[in-house]
């Protein structure tokens, strides 16, 4: 089978079939932008948390968690091409699939990291063309959405976990997703997913608590005890995928963030 060389976002030289045929994805976010991009025949094996496009991925193997994949399965499906996160997947499988896989990896804590996955996975699985017109309706999205916003920048903190209670900090895709959102994080001297507690958000003070519906399910009950504890924070459910998900579903965020920003208004 012909061969390309390609740079993941790791900085890491891969031999890629020129015509991948037999793709698994270790990740939610990019599974679902593979599907857009039409590699529905392509895609062989998905994880249990890929969930996109509802209609199709239930027709694919699946090959365990994002951080617990079933190594042997994937090994015995044979792929030419394994298509996984830095953050999302374990790094210890990811070593042992690269020993007899080809994988390609990204890294992605801003929009413009999005881009480059998107246009990296479009160019490598033969769909340069979709690739670039799901780079190019993002970026219209989010361009119209900043000349429509009119409202002033809100102060935040965005909850990913409870028990113990963690935010996100500077260096992440979600922190770079508040601010095209409108909001800034009040949390943006900290790094990663810092654990917090409620003395410290009262102390930050954030106009707006995010309750995020991923990875932890935050629910009504939970906004309803941050209401008691923080008397001058306004408290929001909010869909987590919007938030956290680089890859096409990026549009749909654009269009989430413009209802969120209706919903404020109403508060």
């Amino acid at each position: 089978m012909p061969v390309h060389a390609c740079i993941d976002q790791l900085g890491r030289e891969i031999q890629i079939p020129v015509h991948p045929r037999k793709i698994i994805s270790l990740v939610p976010s990019q599974t679902e932008l593979l599907f857009d991009l039409g590699l529905n025949e392509e895609i062989m094996a998905v994880t249990k948390f890929c969930i996109y496009p509802e209609e199709k991925v239930k027709s694919k193997i699946r090959i365990g968690g994002t951080k617990n994949l079933n190594i042997e399965k994937i090994k015995s499906l044979r792929p030419d091409l394994i298509i996984g996160n830095k953050e999302e997947n374990d790094e210890e499988q990811i070593k042992e699939l690269m020993k007899e896989f080809t994988v390609w990896i990204s890294d992605i804590q801003t929009t413009g990291e999005a881009y480059a996955m998107i246009d990296s996975v479009g160019k490598i699985t033969g769909k340069q063309k979709q690739a670039d017109r799901i780079i190019k309706d993002i970026r219209v999205a989010i361009r119209n959405f900043q000349l429509s916003k009119t409202d002033d920048v809100f102060t935040a903190a965005y909850l990913i976990w409870n028990e113990p209670m963690m935010t996100t900090g500077n260096n992440t895709f979600i922190h770079h997703m508040l601010g095209i959102a409108g909001f800034k994080n009040v949390f943006n001297d900290l790094r990663r997913y810092p654990e917090i507690g409620i003395q410290d958000l009262k102390l930050r003070s954030p106009q707006f608590l995010l309750l995020s519906s991923e990875p932890f399910p935050f629910s009504t009950k939970h906004a309803e005890e941050f209401e008691k504890l923080l008397s001058q924070t306004k408290i929001l459910l909010v869909d987590g995928e919007m938030f956290s998900w680089y890859g096409s579903r990026m549009v749909k965020s654009i269009s989430y963030f413009e209802h969120l920003h209706l919903l404020i208004k109403e508060l």
